[in-house]
Formats: C-alpha cells, sequence, structure tokens
C-alpha cells in the first residue's frame, strides 16, 4: 500500500480541522483558538518526527537521511524548490511555490495555514532529531515570494555511520 501523499494528508486534516477552528474561534476568539491549535499540532509534528526516526532504517537520523525524508513533503509537486546547499551539516533551500499554502487559501483557512503546515517544520525536527535546527525569515503563507528554509546539523552533534563509510571499514 502506498502511503498517502503529505499534501494529501494536510487536507484531509484541515477538513476535519476547519470545524473545530471555527468552534474555537466562536467560543474562545481568534487569539485563544491560534494559541489552542498552533500547541497541538506542534506537539503532533514532534510526535510525527519521533515516529519517523524509529522507523528510520538503522536509526539514521543524520542531515543526509532527514534530506531524503524531505522528498516526502514534495510529493506530487507539493512544493517547487530550489536547492542551494545540500551536506552532512546543512540543507538550505528555498520554496517558490507551496501547494500547501494555496490548498488552505482555496479551504478559507489562509488565517491558520502557518499553524497547519509551516510551523511543523522546524517542530518536527525537534522530534526526528533534535541537534538539527531550523532558521527561517520568509514564508509564502505570510505573503512573501518565498519560503527560506535553513537547516542546520549542530556542531558536535553524533551522528550515525553511513552505510558507505561501513563497507570500507577493515574487519
Amino acid at each position: 500500500m502506498q502511503p498517502i501523499p503529505v499534501l494529501e494528508k494536510r487536507r484531509l486534516q484541515a477538513q476535519v480541522i476547519k470545524p473545530i477552528w471555527e468552534e474555537l474561534v466562536a467560543r474562545l476568539g481568534p487569539e485563544q483558538a491560534r494559541d489552542i491549535l498552533d500547541k497541538a499540532i506542534r506537539k503532533a509534528a514532534i510526535e510525527e518526527g519521533r515516529a519517523l526516526a524509529a522507523a528510520s532504517p538503522g536509526g539514521d537520523t543524520s542531515m543526509p537521511a532527514f534530506i531524503r525524508l524531505y522528498d516526502q513533503w514534495k510529493t506530487g509537486g507539493a512544493l517547487e524548490t530550489n536547492t542551494l546547499q545540500a551536506t552532512d551539516e546543512r540543507f538550505d533551500f528555498d520554496v517558490t511555490r507551496c501547494r500547501y499554502a494555496e490548498m488552505y487559501r482555496e479551504m478559507g483557512l489562509e488565517a491558520i495555514g502557518d499553524l497547519l503546515s509551516c510551523n511543523r517544520d522546524g517542530t518536527f525536527v525537534q522530534g526526528y532529531n533534535p541537534d538539527i535546527t531550523m532558521e527561517r525569515e520568509h514564508t509564502i503563507m505570510q505573503g512573501h515570494g518565498r519560503c527560506t528554509f535553513r537547516y542546520r546539523m549542530q556542531q558536535g552533534a553524533v551522528q550515525p555511520p553511513s552505510a558507505s563509510s561501513d563497507e570500507h571499514e577493515p574487519s
């Protein structure tokens, strides 16, 4: 069975969250509703990161493994990106088209699209590998022309050995 593409998964989640969001806003106001939704989605993103780390072959959560994993978020043209740097320590890229943002706008959820997807990006890695950090100055969801992703492996972080280095180890 093929896994559900992430864009489709986010659409299905958004369909469920939309009436909950509307009810929260009606009862608590937009500020409290945003705060509740933000905390819940960040917790879910960290748990998703942990689950994917646990399922990673050999427990490899290195930057190269993360870069390979990130392709899941691009499936089906969900993101158009320009990779600036992809090494063992850095993964820098810009998103030039985000179908997630387009989808949330079409669903009337542009007010919380940043919570539904954008906020997951930095918190996901807390569960996947807490030695990876992310900085971002701009997002399309905020009205910018691109999203700036800058992932870093913290210096001194212990990396799992790669399969290629194991092949060259003396016996």
